[in-house]
């Protein structure tokens, strides 16, 4: 293969896995002011990604096509100006790859702002590294955006999901006391696994009378929330006065009737957390707070399937079918 040239794979229209995404040779980058050349080992695929790929965007493509995926890991090839030549080598983690620019981590190599590729510790695997932008970050600011939580009850609900398990991790380790909900009893072994201190099954009705069963009628503080409309009205019962509902999924029901007036009779905070749109100081914080963890062995983490680059179709059908547990990541090693 040229040296100009890398392996990637786009799409270039909207559909299902299969029909749309290409793999085959594009232009390799170069690096402008300010960014990082990385040749990328590793790509996670995450809800967002192919709900982009299948159409949820559909100015996405009016440029030209897009390489799918934000979050990845790699090394550090080259600089552009006002970046120290010292990054040169440096094993680092990527987030925010593709968003608002058509270039994403589903390649060989990404240019991306300096910013973006934080230092990868060196006992963790670029597997791992492909797991923490997205699911990580998120979790980061569902749990800590309104103050500390020590001392707090956290609930959490898709306790064994990509964001829900780093959650309760980030709140337990802060001291906070969790409770977690889960569908089945691997479910409830892996958030118990990571510390939550008890966990309450989502798919029983009425699940919020068990849970207030546990805490004595005392209700929670602050709900970190994977499906805000269909969980609402059971976290409505469980919240506290002047709690906070931070949410970053709504799948099933996606515009969900809000009971306005009861909710502010109850001084309720709801905070919506997409990593794209969250302040800098959050995004730094965050990253922060991962690289101690990383560094300290204090995270435990899942991922469910590697694949190689040749089957990246299947990473986005694995994704659109769920029913397991952890991150699927893409791997660019022959």
């Amino acid at each position: 293969m040229n040296n100009t040239k890398m392996q990637a794979a786009w799409f270039e229209s909207f559909g299902e896995a299969t029909d749309v995404l290409t793999r085959g040779e594009l232009e390799k980058p170069e690096p402008a002011a300010g960014e990082v050349l990385i040749r990328l080992v590793t790509s996670g695929v995450n809800p967002s990604d192919v709900k982009k790929r299948a159409g949820a965007f559909p100015n996405l493509l009016d440029n030209g096509l897009v390489i799918p995926h934000s979050d990845g890991a790699g090394i550090i090839d080259a600089v552009g100006d006002g970046v120290s030549t010292r990054r040169i080598g440096e094993r680092v983690w990527v987030y925010q790859a593709q968003y608002g620019r058509r270039f994403g981590t589903a390649a060989e190599y990404i240019t991306v702002d300096s910013n973006r590729a934080p230092i990868l510790a060196d006992n963790t695997s670029f597997e791992i590294g492909a797991c923490l932008g997205i699911p990580v970050m998120t979790a980061h600011r569902c749990v800590f955006s309104d103050g500390s939580v020590e001392g707090k009850t956290i609930l959490v609900t898709g306790g064994a999901g990509r964001v829900g398990y780093y959650a309760i991790q980030w709140a337990k380790q802060a001291g906070a006391k969790v409770i977690a909900t889960a569908s089945n009893d691997a479910d409830k072994s892996a958030c118990e696994a990571i510390g939550a201190d008890y966990v309450v099954n989502h798919r029983q009705v009425n699940w919020s009378e068990t849970l207030l069963s546990f805490t004595n009628s005392e209700k929670v503080h602050r709900v970190i929330d994977v499906e805000f409309g269909a969980n609402l009205p059971e976290v409505l019962k469980v919240i506290a006065t002047s709690g906070t509902i931070a949410s970053y999924s709504s799948a099933q029901i996606k515009e969900p009737q809000l009971p306005f007036l009861k909710m502010m009779f109850m001084d309720l905070t709801i905070r919506l957390v997409i990593v794209y749109a969250m302040p800098e100081h959050a995004k730094q914080a965050a990253i922060r707070d991962i690289n101690t963890k990383l560094e300290s062995n204090a995270f435990q983490h899942r991922i469910a399937h590697v694949l190689p680059m040749s089957d990246i179709d299947k990473s986005h059908q694995l994704v659109e079918q769920g029913g397991f547990g952890g991150c699927v990541v893409i791997t660019n090693t022959k």
